[in-house]
């Protein structure tokens, strides 16, 4: 048979479709594009925000029209939340945030029996980490590996904790023996997931810090890039750095999630930081690791910010001097404490303060690309963009490089100069 994925959301979903097309392919069926025809179809959801939703609607309403007579079915964040939006969509075959495995199952049976199946739980009495096999798409070079799930900050404006549920870590040896299976695989960089990695092992006998998972990783395949997903700034300590600035196949970027650069905002959003203790961070991992980039996310027009807090905000981050930012408009998400807060913004809000921490954004990327010129990095290669070979070196900015037949090769470029949203090279 014939399945097709469509995905929305966060690396952790990107890692799950990548682990259920290799269940489906051990089960001798065959992963086709979205848009070629298919006995099933799955959409894995994300939920993050009302305007995810409203994708995922869309992808499911078009998936539908277009594929009447296959069968449809929806996992994710999404139906974890709304199982019954989902069903007033006529999906045949509902899943939640977890049980891949089972759900994969569903989709088989209700293609062979054309069944309707559904699967849901509790996202919150979950325990146990679900066990899936690590890898990528065939044509990539790098691959994920989930190493935890779940979060129990509870942030004023996020869903998370609900549809996933609370901490569940993978133990150590799996995460090691996974990497030493996509090492095996010819993969040359692992990134390591979940929806919040600096929480690992607080659920694991002896609560070991997510340092010993890191160090265990790079250990474990040395000839190959380890590079982390999003961490709590927190997590960064001086024995954090100084545990870990030895591993030279450690990718010095590191993306710290923030939200906010004003205090008053921070509190607003129940996170469990100030922007002093966020600043700490950034000085550590720029002593530490010199060059490193560091990257973050914002929420612009989040309710009751003022002009005041928003110019701190964009004060901040000129302070911290960030290698590449991704900015949100702040999303309503029914359900979060932050929906009912007064002071909600208008969308000419949201896009003006938008456009304006874009600028800035831009401003610091260019500066941190613009310092690399004349110096050499080893820069792993993927695809053909442009008309040039592209890669990415440690510090995760894209390079442009005339050549041909790189794709998975590891060569040393000096950076000549900028070009669109990356650097140009020249293979030394």
């Amino acid at each position: 048979m014939k399945f097709a994925f469509y995905t929305l959301g966060c690396k952790t979903n990107q890692y799950e479709t990548q682990a259920m097309e290799q269940l489906l392919r051990e089960r001798g069926h065959e992963i086709v594009p979205f848009d070629a025809n298919a006995d099933g179809y799955i959409v894995n959801t994300c939920s993050v925000t009302a305007v995810a939703d409203k994708k995922n609607r869309a992808v499911i309403r078009r998936c539908r029209r277009s594929n009447p007579d296959a069968v449809l079915g929806v996992c994710g964040c999404y139906t974890q939340h709304d199982a019954e939006a989902v069903r007033a969509l006529s999906a045949d075959v509902l899943g939640g945030s977890g049980s891949r495995q089972e759900f994969i199952s569903m989709m088989i049976e209700a293609v062979e029996n054309r069944s309707h199946q559904e699967s849901l739980d509790n996202a919150l009495r979950r325990r146990d980490f679900e066990v899936l096999p690590a890898g990528g798409l065939e044509e990539r070079t790098r691959a994920m590996v989930k190493v935890q799930d779940g979060c129990v900050n509870f942030c004023s404006y996020c869903i998370i904790p609900y549809t996933r549920g609370p901490i569940r870590s993978a133990p150590l040896n799996l995460a090691v023996e996974q990497a030493k299976e996509l090492a095996e695989q010819g993969y040359r960089e692992i990134v390591v997931t979940g929806i919040e990695i600096a929480s690992w092992g607080v659920d694991l006998p002896g609560k070991p810090p997510v340092t010993d998972l890191i160090a265990a990783l790079c250990e474990a395949v040395p000839g190959m890039r380890v590079r982390l997903g999003s961490l709590e700034p927190r997590i960064v300590t001086e024995a954090f750095c100084e545990r870990l600035k030895k591993y030279r196949n450690l990718c010095p970027q590191f993306h710290l999630s923030m939200q906010s650069g004003c205090d008053t905002v921070l509190a607003r959003m129940k996170r469990k930081y100030d922007t002093a203790r966020y600043y700490e961070s950034v000085e550590l991992l720029n002593r530490h690791f010199p060059g490193c980039a560091i990257t973050t996310d914002m929420i612009v027009a989040f309710p009751g910010e003022t002009e005041e807090e928003f110019r701190q905000s964009l004060d901040f981050i000129r302070k911290c001097g960030f290698a590449d930012m991704h900015i949100f408009p702040y999303s309503r998400r029914p359900g979060t404490p932050a929906d009912k807060m007064p002071g909600q913004h208008n969308n000419d809000t949201k896009e003006a303060r938008s456009r304006a921490a874009i600028a800035v954004a831009e401003e610091m990327s260019r500066s941190y690309r613009e310092n690399l010129v004349g110096s050499t990095h080893e820069v792993l290669f993927e695809e053909v963009s442009d008309g040039f070979y592209t890669g990415h070196a440690p510090n995760y900015v894209k390079f442009y490089v005339e050549g041909e037949h790189l794709h998975n090769q590891v060569h040393n470029v000096e950076v000549t100069g900028l070009f669109k949203d990356g650097v140009m090279g020249r293979i030394v």
